[in-house]
């Protein structure tokens, strides 16, 4: 996708041209950025008339040029200019309804009163296809209609796109009828703030139904912009699983008979890993999806300004999560039952131990052997328990989700429950086995070509990354 107003390097005229219309402040402009995936296009406010003037952006496949869609200025006032198109209906009868309104393009001045209503006619006239763009929470007022029926005289196809349509269901059948009355049925669902990939999908659908020269041009866009979402979205969720990787693998060590500040300094170098590790992996997935940190504002997640608001050791975020409240947020692990295993459940002495050691082979010290060496000596390890990790994946998996459904035309705060979060269906099935494999396989926590190759490894990470976008 490339930014708004570029150049393609074919010729403007060649590629399919697409005007966005409708009434002031409708989302004409939103459903633009949602479809380029860019913040940057246009102005969005909440108040009539943030468009002035037509504004261009041409969409791409890789570095194909596709089609250009055209943001046009709100119709303010439908029927002042219904009634100056009748005006010239009467003095000209013998002309066309595009001849009509070619000849209120010519008469209309720079200051006249209706120079902002020339502009859309104009772009209409030099449209292929156009998008009107339909806030369902309006009534459908007489003006809506006047628009209708005024561009129904450009003779061009009208695709109705229905915004804003969450928890507006009654209203949304109320628009579709009184739009069939107009014999147009060929209506669309797209919210430019609740986003759905499969919505933006049918529109270029809908559109190559009613373009049969651009036909190809526009499959060829719907199978790259596909391909590209998957992309995105693999790519996010992979990030996810990495976080959740490196914190589970993660470890810090601290000597049995030390005192307890050198053990809290241990735990809070732990904290501050997972707390930073995390930060990294947010700014990340803001980044795989085009937010950036002013664009974002996730409550009850809860994200600002590209932190996380409550800290994940911080109190009742356990409580907020359905967690066992009465859980440590930090335990001690000394090296994992898979060490105690290997040296066979014996009294770690040194030299049981040692004893112990030179019958595991030297594969597996070689694996093990800075843990095995560093039980002896009676070093303990911290590393972060199974609850703090359910709330690390569970925040990004919330957050996933919600940064798969945004449009870019969103300026709202989303609102999340954490009461809701059901931990049995959104971790995978065998959670407790995948943390457990992880903690004993500490070298992982950094990516290597070893780790990435092991097939133990890829089958964590696929299991994780298949749960992760089937909850997103």
């Amino acid at each position: 996708m490339k930014a708004a107003n570029e150049t393609s390097h074919q010729d403007i005229h060649s590629l399919l041209n697409v005007a966005v219309v409708g009434h002031t402040n409708t989302g004409k402009t939103s459903l633009i950025r949602t479809m380029l995936r860019s913040t940057q296009f246009g102005e969005i406010e909440d108040g009539a008339g943030t468009t002035r003037h037509v504004e261009r952006a041409t969409i791409f496949a890789d570095n194909e040029a596709i089609l250009n869609l055209h943001d046009t200025p709100g119709i303010e006032d439908s029927h002042a200019l219904l009634r100056q198109l009748k005006s010239i209906s009467a003095q000209h009868k013998s002309l066309s309804p595009v001849e009509i309104l070619e000849k209120f393009i010519a008469a209309t001045t720079i200051d006249d009163p209706l120079e902002q209503e020339a502009k859309v006619i104009r772009q209409i006239l030099r449209s292929d296809v156009l998008l009107y763009i339909i806030d369902v929470r309006e009534p459908v007022l007489e003006k809506y209609l006047i628009e209708i029926e005024i561009l129904t005289k450009a003779m061009k196809p009208i695709i109705p796109v229905f915004n804003f349509i969450a928890d507006h269901t009654a209203e949304l059948a109320i628009w579709r009828k009184k739009l069939a009355a107009f014999n147009i049925h060929a209506s669309l669902e797209f919210d430019t703030v609740a986003f759905s990939f499969e919505a933006e999908k049918r529109l270029y659908q809908k559109i190559q139904s009613l373009v049969e020269l651009h036909y190809d041009r526009l499959q060829k866009l719907i199978n790259y912009r596909a391909k590209v979402w998957d992309q995105l979205c693999l790519s996010a969720a992979k990030r996810i699983v990495e976080l959740i990787v490196s914190v589970a693998c993660y470890r810090e060590s601290k000597r049995s008979q030390s005192d307890s500040s050198t053990n809290s300094i241990a735990v809070q170098k732990l904290k501050d890993f997972v707390r930073k590790s995390e930060q990294s992996c947010l700014r990340d997935l803001l980044t795989i999806f085009n937010f950036s940190e002013k664009d974002i504002a996730l409550q009850k997640i809860p994200v600002s300004n590209g932190q996380w608001q409550l800290d994940i050791f911080a109190p009742g975020v356990l409580k907020a999560y359905g967690l066992d409240v009465g859980s440590a947020a930090l335990k001690g692990a000394a090296t994992g039952a898979g060490i105690d295993l290997m040296v066979g459940g014996l009294s770690l002495g040194a030299a049981t131990a040692l004893g112990a050691i030179a019958g595991t082979g030297w594969s597996t010290f070689k694996r093990y052997g800075k843990e095995i060496k560093a039980k002896i000596q009676g070093t303990q390890w911290l590393c972060v328990d199974e609850n703090t990790l359910q709330i690390l994946y569970l925040r990004q998996q919330q957050l996933l989700s919600k940064l798969m459904h945004r449009g870019h035309a969103a300026y709202h705060v989303d609102q999340i429950d954490t009461a809701t979060v059901s931990t049995s269906e959104k971790l995978p099935s065998n959670w407790l086995d995948i943390i457990s494999t992880l903690q004993q396989n500490p070298a992982w926590y950094k990516s290597s070509t070893s780790r990435n190759q092991d097939p133990q490894y890829q089958n964590i990470e696929a299991k994780l990354i298949n749960t992760l976008l089937a909850n997103g």
